[in-house]
């Protein structure tokens, strides 16, 4: 397997597969293929949005076909992988654990805290990252505005 540092003429490409992501994971984002793009361009060329942190997209090849990437951010003391991804077809393959080892092995400092955020309900990404050696360390709560409580807990 081979990989490369995306540039803004992969844009299309990735946006397409954050948005089969966002399917795949049950996440509540509603953006368009277009404004995920839009948003993939402005992260790979600027580092402006939404922060101004800089983000790297890496994408894995094999057999000359493009099967993953990955989208992280780097500050001095953590990596945070923001987005991981392969392609539907060629899953169970390995190539994702593979991808990750390159990344761990490669071009990831072990100086720095590695961070990813997985959605609870997302069982098969949290037994790959917790296979992959990362460990729970917090979970977010919420309440979405049309479940508020009416009373407040102990009234």
């Amino acid at each position: 397997m081979k990989c490369r540092v995306a540039t803004i003429d992969d844009c299309p490409m990735l946006a397409e597969w954050n948005h089969q992501l966002i399917q795949d994971e049950g996440h509540r984002n509603p953006m368009t293929v277009a404004e995920l793009e839009q948003r993939m361009s402005a992260w790979l060329s600027s580092g402006e949005y939404p922060t101004g942190t800089m983000y790297r997209a890496i994408i894995f090849s094999d057999k000359n076909e493009a099967v993953a990437y990955v989208l992280f951010r780097e500050t001095d003391d953590e990596i945070y992988l923001r987005q991981f991804f392969v392609a539907r077809h060629r899953r169970r393959e390995g190539i994702g654990r593979c991808a990750i080892q390159h990344l761990f092995e490669n071009l990831w400092p072990k100086t720095k805290r590695w961070t990813v955020s997985v959605l609870v309900n997302n069982l098969p990404a949290l037994a790959f990252w917790r296979a992959m050696g990362y460990e729970d360390y917090v979970l977010g709560l919420e309440i979405m505005p049309d479940h508020h409580p009416t009373r407040r807990p102990g009234d």
